[in-house]
């Protein structure tokens, strides 16, 4: 049974130093490709990510409700800000950047009110079903943002803000291809050998130094914008060089921070029961809500862009034994001082060791187990997560958060329907004169047609008895429908006597109309 987590604040950063340090360190390696690389899907400076991977790591280590969970700009976040991005820049160069910076503290704001509002209770209500088409969608976008990288441009003609810089061109494909395939070799190879070092890492370096040693001509990070140069300053996105702080901002980034603060929270409670099985405890979900809005208006207040709970850098934290705080604070510490004591040598990684990555991060976020187990699983869930993953895919732009709600919904009539045909009458003659119901099950309105079904509303005995001990009714439907059985035996001339109903049930009977049946 997994013991609630609730040590000492000592405990809570000083339990286990030294590998938290040298986790912290080694997860920081990691950290760097992924935010220059989410910073190219959102369609900002590389430094706009490890900003907010920084910022996010120091100040979830302080206030988050699970320890040892790594937070950083992720792909699913990164994926829903590439829309207000691009509107911004269509109303003044710089602007994108600054309307994402309020995206980042509306997030944040609501991400506060859903810890409060205990939002997190709410998902037990999201089935299996509905987290693999999430997962899915989410690896498939991720894998489709990779594509113009590797000379696929779906834009073409159209205005992108110096995008075109990043795509690689005529000869240029095919060592950009080459050095992708390369990469992934090394990504999915080196594990075979050792995993001292992380074989992400690894690919970077090694397809780096080809790229310098032969000096090919194909983009590179420095290609994605600037890089910091020091440390994140505060700064508000409202006023001069910024945004008007007025309903029109409010109107345009409020839809963009409801997705990101819903699906960012979604991917972070999905990490945090991972991580809460791996190390056998529990942990609070809504602390952890109100600790990443707090993170999130901490990293939009110092030019980060938001983000969530990473599952990979998180896993990858716990099994090299970090299991406090100090681990996730010393990640981004060592983010930051390797980006400013390596800021050169960043700049000149190839665009190709980035995709390689994010293309082993899409693979690694798939539901693979799932997908190969599609035969065997219920269809209701395969329909739940094929639902998830069309309306994520088919929406524009691609909505992870109205993709869950449509999995949910479809969850939820299925589920009414199952648990509908359930219930169950009996007919039970007692006499030429007299027949007795005997009602099993959930009345409600699905069930509501079985239950009609289930009386020979044609042929009416001078006494009839329904028997409803073994029932409960939850709605208005369900008392709709036992109403209609008792008018029409009636109306024929039967006595109608409703024996056995609970108290909550008579008493939501007696509520909304049926007053005279249920004192039958």
């Amino acid at each position: 049974m997994a013991k609630r987590s609730n040590p000492t604040l000592v405990n809570q950063w000083l339990a286990n130093p030294s590998k938290d340090l040298l986790s912290g360190l080694v997860v920081a390696f990691a950290m760097i490709p992924e935010a220059i690389a989410f910073s190219g899907i959102a369609g900002v400076d590389p430094k706009v990510g490890l900003f907010g991977a920084f910022c996010l790591s120091l100040t979830i280590a302080v206030v988050g409700g699970r320890m040892a969970m790594i937070t950083s700009a992720t792909g699913s976040t990164a994926l829903l800000m590439t829309g207000l991005v691009a509107t911004g820049e269509a109303r003044g160069p710089g602007l994108g950047v600054q309307y994402l910076m309020v995206a980042g503290l509306v997030t944040g704001l609501l991400q506060i009110l859903w810890g409060y509002l205990r939002l997190a209770y709410q998902m037990r209500f999201v089935p299996q079903g509905v987290l693999s088409g999430f997962v899915n969608a989410l690896a498939l976008l991720i894998f489709q943002a990779q594509l113009p990288q590797l000379g696929f441009d779906f834009h073409a003609g159209e205005a992108d803000h110096g995008a075109s810089s990043l795509l690689p061109h005529g000869g240029q494909i095919p060592i950009v291809w080459g050095l992708v395939l390369l990469g992934l070799v090394i990504i999915y190879g080196l594990p075979r050998l050792t995993r001292v070092v992380p074989s992400q890492l690894v690919a970077i370096i090694v397809l780096t130094a080809i790229s310098v040693g032969f000096s090919f001509d194909i983009p590179t990070v420095s290609s994605l914008g600037t890089l910091p140069a020091g440390l994140p300053s505060f700064s508000l996105p409202f006023g001069e060089g910024g945004v008007p702080f007025d309903f029109d901002t409010l109107g345009l980034v409020l839809p963009t921070a409801l997705a990101i603060s819903l699906v960012g929270l979604m991917e972070t409670f999905l990490t945090q029961d991972i991580l809460d099985d791996k190390t056998d405890t529990t942990t609070n979900k809504n602390v952890e809500a109100r600790g990443q809005g707090i993170a999130n208006i901490v990293a939009s207040l110092f030019g980060g862009m938001a983000g969530c709970a990473l599952v990979g850098q998180s896993v990858m934290n716990v099994d090299n034994g970090g299991r406090t705080r100090l681990s996730t604070l010393f990640s981004g510490v060592s983010l930051l001082a390797m980006i400013l004591l390596a800021g050169p040598w960043l700049k000149q990684i190839p665009m190709a060791a980035l995709v390689a990555v994010m293309i082993s991060i899409a693979v690694s976020t798939a539901d693979i187990n799932g997908l190969r187990n599609l035969r065997r699983i219920p269809k209701s869930d395969t329909s739940v997560m094929l639902m998830t993953f069309a309306v994520t895919m088919l929406t524009t732009p691609h909505n992870l958060a109205l993709g869950v709600l449509a999995g949910v919904a479809l969850a939820g009539i299925l589920f009414s329907r199952k648990v509908a045909k359930v219930i169950q009458v009996e007919a039970i003659e007692i006499s030429d004169q007299e027949r007795l119901y005997r009602v099993e099950g959930q009345l409600f309105f699905v069930s509501k047609v079985y239950f009609l079904q289930g009386f020979d509303l044609h042929d009416h005995p001078e006494r009839i008895t329904i028997d409803l001990s073994q029932a409960h009714i939850w709605d208005q439907s369900g008392v709709a429908a036992l109403d209609q059985v008792i008018r029409k035996f009636r109306n024929s001339g039967s006595v109608v006597s409703v024996v056995g109903l609970n108290e909550e049930s008579l008493d939501l009977f007696e509520r909304i109309g049926g007053q005279e049946s249920a004192h039958a």
